[in-house]
């Protein structure tokens, strides 16, 4: 399903990726993982979760926004960024730290500009800022050892704007200070049960933040990721919040 706002459509293709589109350039968040791109994803729990997109490569990025190594995939990354695509992606990302096959970014096609956690960049007249993206050492969100599933340095989120509509990805995090403060129009959080904030968390964020429009993403992927997004919709619809569900 395609979500119209504000001049600008969004597309959720499952898992972390997210596809916007306005007027002359199409910008892409964390492209792949997990098969959402080739057809080969099957949610864990029968019944729930977001169908995988068909052998989707069309290849028409303009921008193309990696928010941490655990959303890096580079063939995703081919399959929709343009010859001239520009990829942004966090300079913290590191291919030797992971267990998968990966290649550098600095081995991809394409301009990359790396970003830390508190940037502010111009890409083909489109501005981008960065934030922070981890999970509390106190938290919730935590190993075994105690220590942070995703520590304060893994990655970072997006906020773009495309055609002055201000889209927010947050990435892999928990709620922090000054998410609330953010000027957003679109809002994408993460609503899954583990590794990042939850629907009730996420809900009480969009009521803080009061965007314009939500469409939650990343849940139901897999078992651990499973989310209640249509008691996620109510609540946020019951504080006064537009919200959409892209679901099929």
């Amino acid at each position: 399903m395609t979500v119209r706002h504000d001049g600008i459509t969004a597309e959720w293709l499952g898992y972390a990726t997210l596809r916007l589109e306005g007027e002359e350039t199409v910008v892409y968040f964390d492209p792949g993982r997990y098969g959402v791109l080739t057809g080969e994803w099957e949610p864990d729990t029968p019944g729930i979760g977001h169908p995988p997109t068909q052998d989707y490569a069309p290849k028409d990025g303009d921008i193309v926004c990696v928010t941490h190594i655990h959303h890096y995939d580079p063939d995703g990354i081919r399959r929709v960024a343009g010859e001239d695509a520009t990829v942004v992606a966090f300079e913290g990302i590191n291919v030797h730290a992971t267990d998968r096959d990966l290649d550098r970014l600095a081995d991809l096609d394409y301009e990359v500009r790396k970003v830390g956690m508190e940037a502010d960049v111009l890409v083909d007249d489109v501005p981008i800022w960065t934030m922070p993206a981890y999970n509390h050492e106190d938290g919730r969100n935590v190993k075994d050892d105690g220590s942070p599933i995703h520590p304060k340095g893994i990655g970072c989120g997006f906020l773009v704007s495309l055609d002055d509509t201000r889209a927010f990805w947050p990435g892999d995090t928990d709620v922090l200070d000054g998410h609330a403060e953010l000027d957003v129009s679109l809002f994408v959080p993460t609503i899954a049960k583990n590794y990042t904030m939850n629907r009730h968390e996420a809900a009480d964020l969009a009521e803080e933040m009061d965007p314009d429009l939500v469409l939650p993403m990343h849940y139901n992927t897999f078992e651990s990721l499973e989310a209640d997004s249509g008691a996620f919709a109510e609540d946020v619809a019951k504080r006064g919040v537009p919200v959409v569900l892209d679901e099929n």
